[in-house]
């Protein structure tokens, strides 16, 4: 599909969303399952691409290990996950990607794992994707690695370290970024039997093993797919929406949305059955946060600010740069589209100027299913929305547009 045109006729949104379930939790759950001494269905799984790819690519390693090729597409975490896995699985593989995934570099994870006596060897660019892995037992130990380059190498390492003869310390020689993400694969490790200690700059994690309970723990909703829901209720010109199963205690870092409603001009509300979001009557003069450990959301925070006007700062968004796209220049390119002139670093994105909203704009998505999702919140103060390219949402929340529709909006081709 190309394109999609958006609208909603009366920007009255009510209703109750349902979100996929957290492919950040699945995916761990995946890997500490195939690690496990036996088997456990993470039922139901994530309906999220990424997850359903990572399950299919796990399944097919139990018999294809003699130099095979195994194709992640355009999926980060699999990729990440699946180079520790496999470094630590008996087997020849080659690991490999999309045109995109080639570019996303993976050298400190393959560093790191090198140290801890993995083979792996690269076989395009030095530092890139594809990978020839040749898995053995590790011999572990200590290793040195950056931490502002992405958590789900740390993670990587963390959920493959109980199998290691030695253990794993992990000494990080800078700042450790969207802790959160670390922090929940630590407590999903625990949940089965796998201890993890965190001291200032020094992980570690003993040898031991995984225990997999008969009945694995529910898998929580996605906090990072319910971030445009914040954007549409922020938008809309009344809201009452449900998102439902989200709750109060999460395991996620982009639990944080709540916390930020009150600068969006929206009340959350945690009740039994999940978050409920309502318009209030105030409205935010301007906005800044460091969305360091809870990047995922900054996009939508981005539309936020660019459909109300609001001179806004996002800052700690270094990691950005490494996403399915560079996302701090896509998200440039686009809010230009919308009369807004920004500044950009490494690691900050400013709207500085605003001017009023063109009466249409085409959205590019640049592969990347949440530049699609941050973006279409926009049909509620448009009437000439278009979403290039709307099949990304499939990475993670395959169900989106249909939610919208049940929203009132109207979606044709």
């Amino acid at each position: 599909m190309k394109s999609l045109a958006l609208h909603h006729p009366t920007g009255l949104l009510t209703g109750t969303v349902h979100l996929p379930l957290s492919k950040s939790e699945c995916n761990r759950l995946l890997i500490i399952s195939a690690l496990s001494n036996r088997h456990f269905q993470t039922l139901p799984l994530s309906e999220a691409e990424d997850s359903q790819t990572l399950q299919r690519l796990i399944k097919q390693a139990e018999t294809h290990n003699n130099g095979e090729e195994f194709n992640v597409g355009a999926a980060g975490t699999t990729m990440r996950f699946l180079t520790a896995y496999f470094a630590v699985t008996p087997g020849v593989r080659i690991l490999t990607g999309s045109e995109r995934m080639k570019e996303r570099p993976i050298g400190e994870l393959v560093n790191a794992l090198r140290q801890l006596g993995a083979s792996i060897e690269y076989t395009g660019h030095e530092g890139y994707p594809p990978l020839r892995i040749t898995g053995r037992r590790l011999s572990g130990g200590e290793v040195t690695m950056r931490g502002d380059v992405s958590s789900q190498f740390i993670t990587a390492l963390l959920l493959i370290a109980p199998m290691l003869h030695n253990g794993l310390v992990i000494r990080f020689t800078s700042e450790v970024v969207s802790v959160p993400y670390i922090n929940m694969t630590i407590r999903l490790m625990e949940r089965y039997g796998a201890t993890a200690l965190w001291h200032d700059d020094v992980l570690s994690v003993s040898p031991q093993a995984y225990s997999a309970e008969e009945t694995p723990a529910a898998i929580e909703p996605d906090w990072s797919a319910a971030a445009p829901w914040f954007a549409m209720a922020a938008l809309a010109k009344d809201a009452d929406i449900l998102l439902a199963g989200l709750h109060e205690n999460s395991l996620q870092g982009d639990r944080v949305l709540a916390d930020l409603a009150p600068f969006w001009g929206l009340s959350a509300t945690f009740e039994s059955e999940g978050l409920r979001l309502r318009k209030t009557d105030t409205r935010p003069l301007n906005f800044a946060f460091d969305f360091e450990d809870c990047p995922d959301i900054a996009q939508s925070a981005s539309v936020i600010a660019a459909a109300l006007r609001i001179p806004t700062l996002l800052n700690g968004l270094q990691t950005l740069r490494i996403k399915e796209t560079d996302r701090i220049a896509a998200l440039q390119q686009e809010l230009g589209k919308l009369n807004l002139r920004t500044t950009a670093t490494n690691h900050s994105l400013e709207i500085i100027e605003t001017s009023p909203l063109p009466a249409s704009v085409n959205i590019d998505t640049y592969e990347d299913h949440r530049m699609a999702m941050a973006f279409a919140p926009l049909a509620l103060c448009m009437n000439g929305l278009r979403i290039n390219e709307p099949d990304v949402v499939r990475k993670s929340y395959p169900g989106f547009w249909d939610e919208m529709k049940k929203m009132g909006f109207e979606i044709s081709a």
